[in-house]
């Protein structure tokens, strides 16, 4: 027994030591501006994500080629990406004003650019946690392109086997493929990949786009084909890092441009001074929340708030949505649209504006205009992003009069998250963030609590959250040991750390806000990296996260409108006199 659990730890050991591995050396290869993935210089990569094998690449260390995984990383990439020879990550540098047309992956708002026939350029707005991400995907997609070469080639000249013949035939045709032509290309396409024809067919549609319907016959085809030119003509792919990238990254450049827009928006309302709530989760929870069962009376005749929800989630019902929006307008709601580069759009309520939104929110009506709330709800950030983004957010706005501080009453943090004790749609509520990789950890009062959700029929945890370097970077060894360790970890995220230290920094170190700021974190479960077929490359959570994720955002929003106990009042106005005397 012990030496079994002296091996489960000296795997998950290892585990961490390929996760440093990785970090340190992308960090190098950043700062040596370019490296070759297949090369010597992208070798410590390829090692460690190999020895790491982390659940959401699946077969990624057999000879089958995976194919969750790969579908996993093409939604995060940009569409064409498997035919480029050189990939060039650069900071906004002006491409967004030129004749190319940014191509958006469907998993990942960032923009990129097919510059040419080789060449792909990937804008990075959203800091280190982007680069990484990237990065990892781009290791696990050429380790399988060399799995398919490998499988084709069969001498070092340059000979090709039958299968990859007809599938180049196939891939290459200018005219549509009938389904007798697409079956005959997904047998040997299933036999390069070490896989199935049930497989292949099954996973086949998941890749197609209106523009590119037999995309995944392209990508294997592609993959294959810059491989075997590596291996044969040695024309490596090569990743290289704009100066202009090199130079900006950790400044918080786009970060300050977004939070200063933010704050002349509030100023220009007349909102900088009253109660601030900011939000950070998606851009129709709290919006729904408060004006859906106005705006949808007719509606709610025939189905019930829980229904309507997952109506205005499916992106099908726009119509239902620009009803709400037109309310929450009408209403005094203002949206406020990235332009910075930092892709986290706004919105803004003024409570002193609603009349009618959900009854289960009633305002003081002893309380004067100037008193009453303003939420503010920021779009998700992306790892260190949240840091970059809520720093910014809480210092002083510099205006002409000088500075003005903003009074920030609470900071509320919903999001998505792997969880160690459950499945999806669970809600986990954290007492404290670990920082994987460092020795940092941030414990706070969570003014949201395990009794605050239960009792609704969805499974609720509490318990350390670990704020992880890359989701796709997590295998069950690692997450075993935080999970049965002291720690008590109930789940993953990548965000908790980064929004925590810029809280606690503004707060307690630059006394920027006040120290009795009110935070609460709730995340609902989009997978279990600890159950095989639950990771996030099984899928993503349909209909399940609607219920969670309302029952979040009705639990928050009723502590921001929940009336003030008369010890509270006394306690902010006497705080208030000391920083006015100050």
């Amino acid at each position: 027994m012990g030496n079994l659990k002296l091996q489960g730890r000296t795997r998950a050991q290892e585990s961490s030591n390929a996760i440093e591995r990785m970090y340190i050396t992308m960090r190098h290869l950043f700062n040596r501006g370019f490296y070759k993935p297949m090369g010597v210089s992208g070798e410590t990569l390829r090692e460690s994500l190999l020895i790491l094998r982390p659940e959401i690449y699946g077969s990624v260390a057999e000879e089958k080629v995976e194919l969750h995984g790969l579908l996993y990383v093409m939604d995060r990439l940009p569409l064409g990406i498997e035919e480029c020879r050189f990939i060039n990550l650069t900071s906004d540098e002006g491409y967004g004003n030129s004749h190319f047309k940014p191509i958006v992956p469907p998993k990942r708002r960032r923009n990129c650019y097919r510059i040419d026939e080789e060449q792909m350029n990937i804008e990075i707005t959203r800091g280190r946690s982007e680069i990484y991400d990237i990065l990892t995907h781009l290791t696990f997609l050429f380790i399988e392109s060399h799995k398919v070469m490998r499988r084709i080639l069969i001498d070092e000249e340059g000979e090709v086997s039958r299968d990859w013949q007809k599938l180049e035939i196939a891939v290459t045709q200018m005219e549509p493929l009938n389904q007798a032509q697409r079956e005959v290309a997904l047998t040997h396409t299933a036999n390069i990949l070490g896989r199935t024809f049930q497989e292949v067919s099954t996973i086949y549609p998941f890749f197609s786009t209106p523009s590119s319907p037999e995309r995944f016959l392209d990508i294997i085809y592609y993959l294959g084909k810059l491989a075997i030119d590596e291996m044969v003509n040695n024309n490596k792919r090569i990743v290289t890092f704009s100066p202009v990238l090199r130079e900006r990254l950790g400044h918080h450049i786009h970060g300050e441009i977004w939070a200063n827009k933010v704050k002349e928006v509030l100023l220009e309302k007349n909102l900088m001074n009253r109660p601030l709530h900011i939000i950070s989760a998606n851009m129709h929870s709290v919006m729904n929340t408060l004006y859906a069962s106005e705006s949808l009376k007719t509606e709610l005749k025939k189905k019930s708030l829980s229904g309507i929800y997952e109506d205005l989630s499916n992106n099908a019902n726009g119509q239902l949505r620009m009803k709400v929006m037109k309310n929450a307008v009408s209403e005094g709601m203002v949206f406020i649209e990235d332009t910075s580069g930092a892709n986290i759009d706004v919105q803004i309520f003024d409570s002193a504006k609603m009349s009618e939104v959900n009854s289960k929110f009633k305002l003081d009506r002893k309380m004067k205009d100037d008193e009453k709330p303003v939420i503010m709800v920021m779009d998700y950030a992306f790892g260190e992003q949240a840091y970059e983004t809520m720093d910014e957010m809480l210092k002083p706005y510099e205006s002409e009069h000088g500075k003005i501080h903003l009074n920030v009453a609470s900071i509320s943090i919903m999001g998505k998250a792997g969880i160690l004790v459950g499945g999806k749609g669970d809600i986990m509520i954290p007492s404290a963030h670990l920082f994987e990789g460092t020795a940092d950890n941030y414990p706070f009062h969570n003014e949201l609590s395990k009794e605050d959700l239960e009792g609704n029929g969805i499974h609720v945890c509490d318990g350390s959250m670990i704020t992880v370097l890359g989701t796709s970077l997590q295998n069950k060894d690692i997450l075993k040991f935080f999970h049965e360790s002291t720690w008590n970890v109930v789940g993953l995220e990548m965000e908790g750390a980064h929004y925590q230290k810029a809280v606690q920094a503004a707060a307690r170190l630059r006394k920027n806000i006040s120290e009795d700021v009110k935070v609460r974190y709730a995340y609902y479960a989009s997978d279990n990296p600890l159950e095989t077929g639950s990771t996030l490359a099984s899928g993503g959570l349909g209909t399940t996260g609607v219920k969670p994720t309302y029952l979040i955002t009705e639990k928050i929003l009723e502590q921001i409108f929940e009336v003030p106990k008369e010890s509270d009042k006394k306690k902010n106005s006497e705080k208030k006199e000391t920083v006015d005397g100050e």
